[in-house]
């Protein structure tokens, strides 16, 4: 394919599924300023991967992959550089916060790291599950039924809870 046709291909399926890209990054970038930033992220990656596309899942479903990858990454380097930037807010909030219980704090260390233990699409769905985002929005950013969405999330916090009992059983 020759690089006009390949660029007028990939702009109509930009265009045909445009609504993903704003979804994830809505949904991802807390911060309305850095969003533009993300949007790039995605449409760079998707360029970078067009000429790989081969059809075998949806045009859809192929974005939902590659954006929810850039935005979660995207997300992880934004959490470090805003810690970064701001090596003292959170010295500043325990000075004025009540102490939280160091029980508490333990289980959400225990919750960060169980979750960062499991695969990708079930570390994406936690996240958006954690975000308070219903099913019905998991599944359109997933490109999953509302069904499928609702019985992984079942079968991760099952897996969640256990993990969970083992270690109190320790």
């Amino acid at each position: 394919m020759n690089p006009a046709d390949k660029s007028e291909r990939f702009l109509a399926v930009l265009q045909a599924h445009k609504g993903i890209i704003y979804k994830i990054a809505h949904s991802y970038c807390h911060q309305a300023a850095d969003r533009p930033d993300l949007i790039q992220e995605i449409m760079v990656q998707l360029w970078r991967s067009f000429e790989n596309y081969n059809g075998a899942a949806a045009y859809s479903t192929w974005i939902y992959r590659i954006a929810l990858n850039v935005a979660i990454s995207f997300y992880r380097k934004d959490s470090r550089r805003q810690h970064v930037a701001h090596p003292l807010s959170a010295e500043m909030l325990n000075m004025t916060a009540p102490p939280v219980a160091d029980e508490s704090s333990e289980q959400l260390a225990f919750l960060q790291r169980f979750i960062a233990e499991l695969k990708d699409l079930d570390k994406a769905l936690m996240l958006l599950y954690l975000e308070e985002k219903s099913y019905r929005e998991i599944a359109e950013i997933m490109g999953l039924s509302e069904t499928n969405v609702a019985t992984k999330v079942a079968r991760i916090k099952g897996v969640l809870k256990q993990k969970f009992l083992s270690i109190k059983s320790q």
